[in-house]
Formats: structure tokens, sequence, C-alpha cells
């Protein structure tokens, strides 16, 4: 049993001693490779300003400019026609001929389609001669009048016989009326023969093909007119921002354009036509419509698209890149670069932000520049030099909601 004790004893102890020789090994090792390590660039305060031996340490900088800000909001929109018709037909029959191309863009009255015509021709013309026929009664019936009226004269008709004459003749007149009144609606039931378009617009995909029978009644009809130009967006807003839309569009047209899915795509500019009158109880939003020329037809009905609203313009304001403020605990500061290439640590009081620029009320001058980049190497004092350009990659718009 001691010889077990012993052997253990010496088993730990020999442990012991190879733990102690490689941590003895490595910490020499280790120190020497921290005291030869060059110090890191993000490290503050390393060897004073500007770091080890005052190094000039490479940033961006932007001036401090004056001009007028706008203040945007991002929505996402639907795109809505102005007006849309289901083209059908106002009489029923065998539709005889399709005189449009499906996605052809038409004008009010051109015509779209025709439908057999001959019962509504026959029609017409049987009203036509109703009415000759009464023409020919009234008349003759206003001969018999004059005649009548001079034999009363010589006693040769009783008054009674005059007066019935001059209601007969009443009859044949009123008779008359009621003759071009069913002229006139036998012509409107042939020319609702023809179809034309209601509105200008682009016609969509026909629903029917010719030799089949069409009535009032079919609910797909034969096509649909969308117009397209102007078109309309309809978006949501927050309530909150509801009382500066208002202040705006009280001021003049406020302006809305898309915001590109892609660089390089055109971008579509409108204005704000209406709010509407009651605000969502369930979200807390307004739904606003505004219109767009849409002249080159790339909005196009029921698609989504970004818009950004110019609520407002801050005239005259000192404007700098939103990246070259920063926050700590006293509030905004930013880095700003003094003639002799040192900076300086100054307290800004910022006016309203957007999502790539911020108004500054206080503690900068127009011309003055700040650091834009790189400052997270930076103290007060640190001496600076611009950074070489590189180049940029192009930039795309970001989506509604996103920061640009």
């Amino acid at each position: 049993m001691a010889r077990v004790f012993r052997f253990l004893f010496l088993l730990l102890l020999l442990a012991a001693v190879l733990a102690g020789g490689w941590w003895w090994w490595n910490r020499p090792a280790g120190t020497a490779q921290e005291a030869q390590r060059p110090p890191r660039a993000g490290a503050r305060g390393a060897a004073g300003p500007g770091g080890m031996m005052g190094m000039a340490i490479p940033v961006t900088m932007a001036p401090a400019t004056r001009r007028d800000l706008p203040l945007t909001l991002d929505a996402l929109g639907t795109v809505q026609a102005l007006a849309s018709v289901i083209v059908r037909p106002q009489v029923e029959g065998q539709l005889m001929e399709v005189l449009f191309q499906e996605g052809q863009d038409v004008k009010a009255g051109d015509i779209l389609a025709r439908i057999d015509d001959r019962t509504y021709r026959a029609a017409l013309a049987q009203a036509e001669a109703k009415k000759a026929y009464d023409q020919a009664q009234l008349t003759n019936a206003r001969v018999d009048l004059t005649r009548y009226q001079q034999l009363l004269q010589s006693g040769g008709v009783t008054r009674q016989q005059v007066d019935t004459q001059r209601a007969q003749v009443a009859m044949y007149e009123a008779q008359i009326q009621q003759d071009q009144a069913s002229i006139d609606s036998a012509r409107t039931q042939l020319d609702y023969t023809t179809i034309r378009s209601p509105i200008d617009g682009r016609v969509g995909l026909r629903q029917v093909d010719v030799g089949n029978i069409v009535r009032s009644s079919d609910t797909n009809g034969i096509v649909t007119v969308t117009q397209m130009r102007p078109i309309g967006v309809t978006f949501s807003l927050p309530q909150q921002e509801l009382p500066r839309l208002l202040r705006a569009m009280a001021d003049g047209p406020v302006p809305v354009e898309s915001i590109p899915a892609r660089a390089g795509d055109p971008v579509e500019r409108g204005t704000v036509l209406t709010v509407d009158n009651t605000v969502d109880a369930t979200t807390g939003t307004v739904k606003v419509k505004a219109t767009f020329p849409n002249d080159g037809g790339r909005l196009w009905p029921a698609a989504f698209v970004n818009l950004r609203v110019r609520m407002e313009v801050v005239a005259g304001a000192t404007v700098v890149p939103l990246v070259g403020v920063q926050q700590g605990p006293r509030g905004a500061y930013a880095f700003v670069v003094k003639p002799d290439n040192t900076v300086e640590m100054r307290d800004l009081t910022l006016g309203p932000v957007t999502q790539t620029e911020a108004v500054i009320r206080e503690g900068l001058s127009i011309g003055e520049q700040v650091v834009t980049s790189g400052a997270l190497r930076l103290n007060a004092g640190s001496r600076v030099v611009p950074a070489e350009p590189t180049g940029t990659p192009a930039r795309v718009a970001p989506a509604a909601g996103e920061p640009s």
C-alpha cells in the first residue's frame, strides 16, 4: 500500500515539474513578442496625441456648407390607375369584329369592336317609316282643319266638327313627337353596336373572341381599358406626420419622387394629390394619394413602388454629412480639423437630421472641415492627413424606410 502512495506522489511531482517548465518556456517568448509588437492603430492615447511618435492618421473629411436642406419621408406605395373601365356591350348580339391589338394604346372614341347590327338597322328603318306615315296623316288633318274653318264661316259645318278636327291635328302632332323619340332610341341602339373606348388608356387582354354572343350582363366584358397617363400612387404615412404634410400642402404642391430599385433607373416625379379623410384606427396611419405624369409608362397599376415625399425645406442651413457626427456622453460632437492638421473635439447642437446629412445649429462655421471616417482612431490633438482617394462603388437607392 505504501508503494502505491509513493508512486502517486512521484507522478504528481513529475506533472508539476513539467507544467512549471512549460510555463517558464512560454512566458519569456510571449513577453518579448508583446514588447516588440507595434502599437495598435486604433488604440487611443498609446503614445500621446497622434499615436506613437506623433504619426499622422489618414482620415477623410468634408466641409460644413450652407444650403437649403429638404426633409423627406420614405414610404411604400401602390400604383393605381386614375380610371379603369371594363368595356361591355350595351346591346346583345353576335361579335363580328375586334379592331384592337392587346396592349395597344387607344384614345377615347376609338372603335374597339362591332356587333351584328342588322336587326337594329331594321328597327331604325321601321321607326322612320312610322314617322313618315304619321307625318302624312298630320298633313291631311291640317288641310281638313283649314277647310272646316272656312266652312264654319258660311255655316257649312258646326263648331263641334271644327273642334274635333283641331283635336285630330293635335293628336297627329303628338304622334310625330313619339315617332321621333322611337327613331332616336333605335338610332342609339344601332350606335351601340359599334363599341368605342370610353377613355384614353391601354387595352388589356381580350376576354371574348369573334363569333360569340355578347351581352351587357357579361361579367368580364370584351376588354379592360386602363388609364396610364397620368397615374396615381397611394401610400400611408404615420398620423404624427399628418400636420407637417397638411402645412406643406398649404404652402404649395408637395413633391413626390420614386426611389429606383437599381442604380441608373430613372426617377419618376409627381405631386401629392389629396389626403384621405380618416385615419386608420388599426394601424395609426393615413392614406395619401399622389399623381405622376408617367410619360415613360414605367409605373404599372397594382405594382409596388418606393417613394420619397418632401415634407419641408430648411432654408440656409449649416449642413455636414451625418457620418461626421459622433455621439458621446455629452451628446453630439465632431472632430474638427484645424489649420495645423490636428483635430479638435467640438460639441454640436443638432437640428433636423436626414438619412445622410445633419443640420448644425451651433458648433460649426461654414467651411470648417469635419472628419467623416477614421474618427475611432482619434483623440483631441491627434495629427491627421487626408486619406488617399479610392474608387467609390455605385450606390443603389435603399428600399422604403431604410437609410439612404
